[in-house]
């Protein structure tokens, strides 16, 4: 055996150039891969930390069907004092969650007594919002964050009414019933609109929004969670799902619905769409691999037939001759891979240092610092020795069946 082997690697380093060449196609195809995904992956990863961390939260629970209706902001679909007691017993028993904030999502109409336009809002309590999404202050880009008595508007609202800091702003709202109600509300600061549909809501304080849509007890549109863990989300959701699904009204239907950010944001299907181009270059990397690896061995069988023919000659057997084959093969894939994963880890470093950013949407900007984890550069280093191997195959089974003497009658 360690014989066949060190005549294989003989036969890659005769035949130097070639095989350099082939070690470099598939380097630069492992570096392809892995810089694609851990570029795609800072992106991915900013993307979903921006819509969790600065909005929805990570997990969010409505009264049923409040989100098909989401739109309109139904004021009719509320959870209710007793329901939300229920709710908070359940939540204070799971461990993976770290904490969860009440929400009024409402519609209404901001006047700065010259011009008037609609706005929507979310009303928060400020302390516990801040536990669930920790970027919301990120977002502010002029002025403090929220207090009793003040309001937070979108900038495009601002620009529009020509509003500043510290100026009043009227807030008209109506409540479930229909009946109207206003108040005066300070604007303690702007906020930078994300895209997304709660990307552009202003933010009061939750018991303004109690006085203006006059709740005598404690409504709550949406609850949001925040995990010690985003990777426990589909756990947490599956212990939501049961606990909460058991939970039925007097028409013996679910009281609560439960829903991810994936199920909440339109950037889900972005985030996909990086997943499938990951695999697609995934597939390329596999065609390249595949195609040079291949070739190389098929010319190797042509140009060395009359050698293949004199060591059958010699006895030994064709399942010998096969693993030589695959064993080049081998080496050709653990060699291109291992210079692949260290220039895509240079690669990887110097982007990091670079500090490069991307522009995304109007006013931010994402700063590229991509990852990749062992699991993936051993995954990538996997199924290109793999291919690898699957590609010397057809090369190997064709010079083990030449006969000896035909071959050796080659000129």
């Amino acid at each position: 055996m360690f014989n066949i082997i060190k005549i294989s690697f003989r036969n890659l380093y005769r035949q130097k150039r070639r095989s350099f060449l082939t070690i470099g196609i598939v380097a630069f195809g492992v570096l392809a891969v892995l810089l694609f995904t851990a570029t795609a992956g800072s992106f991915k990863n900013f993307m979903i930390s921006e819509i969790t961390d600065s909005m929805l939260g990570h997990i969010q629970i409505h009264s049923k069907g409040y989100v098909s209706s989401l739109d309109n902001l139904p004021l009719d679909k509320t959870m209710k004092a007793k329901q939300i007691k229920k709710l908070e017993k359940i939540l204070d028993e799971i461990p993976e969650i770290e904490g969860y904030t009440y929400r009024i999502l409402l519609g209404g109409m901001v006047s700065n007594y010259l011009e008037s336009t609609s706005v929507r809002f979310s009303a928060i309590v400020p302390a516990k919002e801040m536990k669930v999404v920790p970027l919301l202050k990120d977002r502010l880009k002029e002025g403090n964050f929220l207090k009793k008595g003040e309001i937070l508007l979108p900038e495009i609202i601002t620009k529009g009414f020509n509003s500043k800091i510290g100026d009043d702003i009227v807030l008209v709202a109506t409540n479930a019933n229909g009946s109207m109600n206003g108040q005066s509300l300070k604007i303690a600061g702007i906020m930078e609109s994300v895209v997304g549909p709660t990307g552009k809501y202003g933010y009061i304080h939750f018991k303004d929004a109690q006085t203006i849509l006059r709740m005598d007890e404690l409504e709550v549109s949406e609850v949001a969670l925040r995990l010690r863990s985003f990777d426990d989300m589909d756990k947490v959701f599956s212990i939501l799902n049961e606990k909460l699904g058991a939970i039925k009204n007097q028409k013996d239907n679910e009281v609560f619905e439960i829903h991810t950010w994936e199920s909440l944001s339109p950037f889900y299907s972005i985030a996909r769409m990086i997943d499938l181009m990951s695999l697609f270059i995934k597939v390329i990397l596999i065609g390249i691999v595949l195609v040079s690896i291949m070739n190389v061995m098929i010319m190797a069988v042509y140009e060395r037939i009359k050698e293949i023919g004199a060591i059958s000659a010699m006895g030994t057997l064709p399942s010998k001759i096969r693993l030589m084959f695959l064993i080049e093969g081998f080496f050709l894939g653990i060699f291109g891979s291992i210079v692949g994963v260290i220039i895509s880890l240079i690669a990887i470093f110097i982007v990091n240092i670079s500090n490069i950013t991307v522009a995304f949407g109007r006013n931010s900007n994402i700063l590229l610092k991509p990852e990749i984890s062992l699991s993936e550069i051993g995954l990538t280093a996997l199924v290109v020795i793999i291919v690898a191997i699957v590609a010397v195959l057809e090369p190997a089974f064709k010079a083990s069946k030449l006969e000896p003497i035909e071959a050796l009658r080659q000129n």
